[in-house]
C-alpha cells in the first residue's frame, strides 16, 4: 500500500508538469502568433505621411508662424510702397509666390502673400473647421473661422479673376469698353473687304520682359508678317538719335527709358517692333509709344495694318454715352464739394438716362462704374469737361 501511495505521487507531479509544459506551449504559440501578426499591425507609410501633414497643417505653431509671415511680407510692402508704388508693391509682395528680398548685399528668399494666404486657408480648414470639436461651446470659433476663410477666397477671386480700369469721355461722347489703369496690350488692325475691321490683341504677358537681346516672336494664321517685340520700357519718352545708347533708332528718333513712377498708371510704356516677312526676311522697324495719338501704320500683302500700344482693353455689356457733367464747389473755393455725371445706357437695343455721382455708383452687367474724377482742372466756364469713371468687375462681388 506504502509502494502504492509513493507511485501515485508521481503521477500526480508527472501531469501537474504536463500541465505547466502544456501553459508553456500555449505561452509560447501565443507569442508566436503576436510576432507573426505584428507586421500586419504596422502603420501603413502613407497613412503615416498624411497624419503627419494634418498633425503640422492644423497645428497653433502653424498659423503663429504664417500669421508672423504674413505681417512681415506687409510691413516689407508698405515700405516698398515709397519705391515701387502701390500697384508694383503689391504684385511683389502679395500677388506672388515667391520673392527674393535683399538686405545690403545678402539675398533672402521668402514666401510670397499669395502662397502664405493659401497655406492659411489650408489651415484654418483642417485645424478650425475638420478637426475642431463642434459645439455651442466652439460656435463663436467655427464663425471666425468661416468669415476668415470667406475673406481669403474673395481676395483670391480678385486677385486673379477680377477686371478694373476707366472710361473717360468728354460730353457727348461715348464707350462700349473701359481700360485698363496699369496693364499694356499691343493691338493689330486691318480693314477686311466687307469694309469691316479686324483687330488681333496681344496681352503684356507675351511681351513685357522683351529686351533687344531677348525679343518675343509673334504669330498668327491670321498675319501675313511676323511681329518681332523688343527694347520693352516701363516708362519712356521719345528722344533724338544718340540720346539712349543701346536702343536702336527709326527715322532718327530712339525711345529713352524714364525712371517709373510710383503711380503705375503715369507711366508711358514703349517698346522697338519689327515686322517680318516670314518668305523673304525683310524687316520694317517702327516704334509703339502709349502716349502717340497715331498708331503705327504699315503697307503689307496690300492692306494696310496699323499696330498700337494701349492700355489692355475689356468691353463693356452695355454702351456709355456721357450727356452733362455738373460740379459743385465749396462756397469761396475751386475745389469740387460733389460732381456727378448724367449719362444715357444703351443696352440692348434700349437706352435709359440716370446719374452717376460719387456715393451712387452704376451697377448693371456684372459691373460696377463709380464716378472718380473729372477735368480739366484749369478748363474755362464755357469749356467741356470730361468725366473719368471707374469700372470694376469682380466675381467675388456678384
Amino acid at each position: 500500500m506504502k509502494r502504492a501511495r509513493r507511485g501515485v505521487a508521481p503521477t500526480s507531479s508527472s501531469a501537474e508538469a504536463s500541465a505547466r509544459v502544456d501553459r508553456m506551449d500555449e505561452h509560447v504559440e501565443a507569442s508566436a502568433g503576436a510576432a507573426s501578426s505584428a507586421p500586419s499591425t504596422r502603420q501603413n507609410p502613407v497613412r503615416a505621411a498624411c497624419g503627419a501633414f494634418l498633425t503640422i497643417a492644423s497645428s497653433t505653431g502653424t498659423s503663429c508662424v504664417l500669421l508672423l509671415l504674413l505681417g512681415l511680407l506687409t510691413w516689407l510692402g508698405t515700405l516698398a510702397q515709397v519705391e515701387l508704388g502701390l500697384y508694383e508693391a503689391q504684385k511683389r509682395y502679395f500677388e506672388s509666390f515667391a520673392l527674393v528680398e535683399r538686405v545690403g548685399p545678402v539675398p533672402i528668399p521668402l514666401p510670397g502673400g499669395a502662397l502664405v494666404m493659401g497655406l492659411l486657408a489650408v489651415n484654418l480648414v483642417v485645424g478650425g473647421l475638420a478637426r475642431l470639436r463642434r459645439g455651442w461651446a466652439t460656435a463663436g470659433v467655427l464663425v471666425a473661422h468661416s468669415g476668415i476663410l470667406l475673406l481669403l477666397a474673395s481676395g483670391f477671386v480678385k486677385t486673379w479673376w477680377a477686371e478694373d480700369g476707366h472710361v473717360t469721355l468728354f460730353e457727348g461722347q461715348s464707350a462700349a469698353h473701359f481700360e485698363s489703369w496699369q496693364r499694356w496690350e499691343i493691338a493689330i488692325t486691318a480693314p477686311q473687304s466687307d469694309g469691316s475691321v479686324r483687330e488681333l490683341v496681344v496681352p503684356e504677358e507675351q511681351f513685357r520682359f522683351a529686351t533687344g537681346d531677348a525679343p518675343a516672336r509673334l504669330a498668327s494664321p491670321e498675319l501675313p508678317f511676323q511681329v518681332e517685340v523688343g527694347h520693352v520700357l516701363a516708362n519712356a519718352e521719345p528722344a533724338p538719335a544718340g540720346t539712349a545708347p543701346g536702343t536702336p533708332a527709326v527715322d532718327g528718333v530712339v525711345l529713352r527709358a524714364l525712371p517709373r513712377e510710383t503711380t503705375a498708371e503715369r507711366n508711358l510704356a514703349g517698346a522697338h517692333v519689327a515686322l517680318i516677312d516670314p518668305s523673304s526676311g525683310a524687316r520694317h522697324a517702327g516704334l509703339l509709344w502709349a502716349a502717340e495719338r497715331e498708331p503705327l501704320r504699315v503697307e503689307f500683302a496690300g492692306r494696310t495694318w496699323s499696330i498700337a500700344l494701349r492700355h489692355e482693353r475689356y468691353p463693356l455689356p452695355f454702351t456709355l454715352r456721357l450727356e452733362d457733367f455738373r460740379k459743385e464747389d465749396h462756397p469761396g473755393t475751386a475745389m469740387p464739394r460733389s460732381f456727378e455725371s448724367d449719362v444715357t445706357i444703351v443696352e440692348a437695343g434700349a437706352s435709359r438716362p440716370l446719374t452717376i455721382s460719387m456715393n451712387q455708383p452704376l451697377r448693371s452687367g456684372g459691373l460696377v462704374v463709380y464716378q472718380a474724377s473729372w477735368g480739366p482742372s484749369n478748363a474755362r466756364p464755357d469749356s467741356k469737361l470730361f468725366s473719368t469713371f471707374a469700372v470694376v468687375r469682380n466675381p467675388s462681388d456678384a
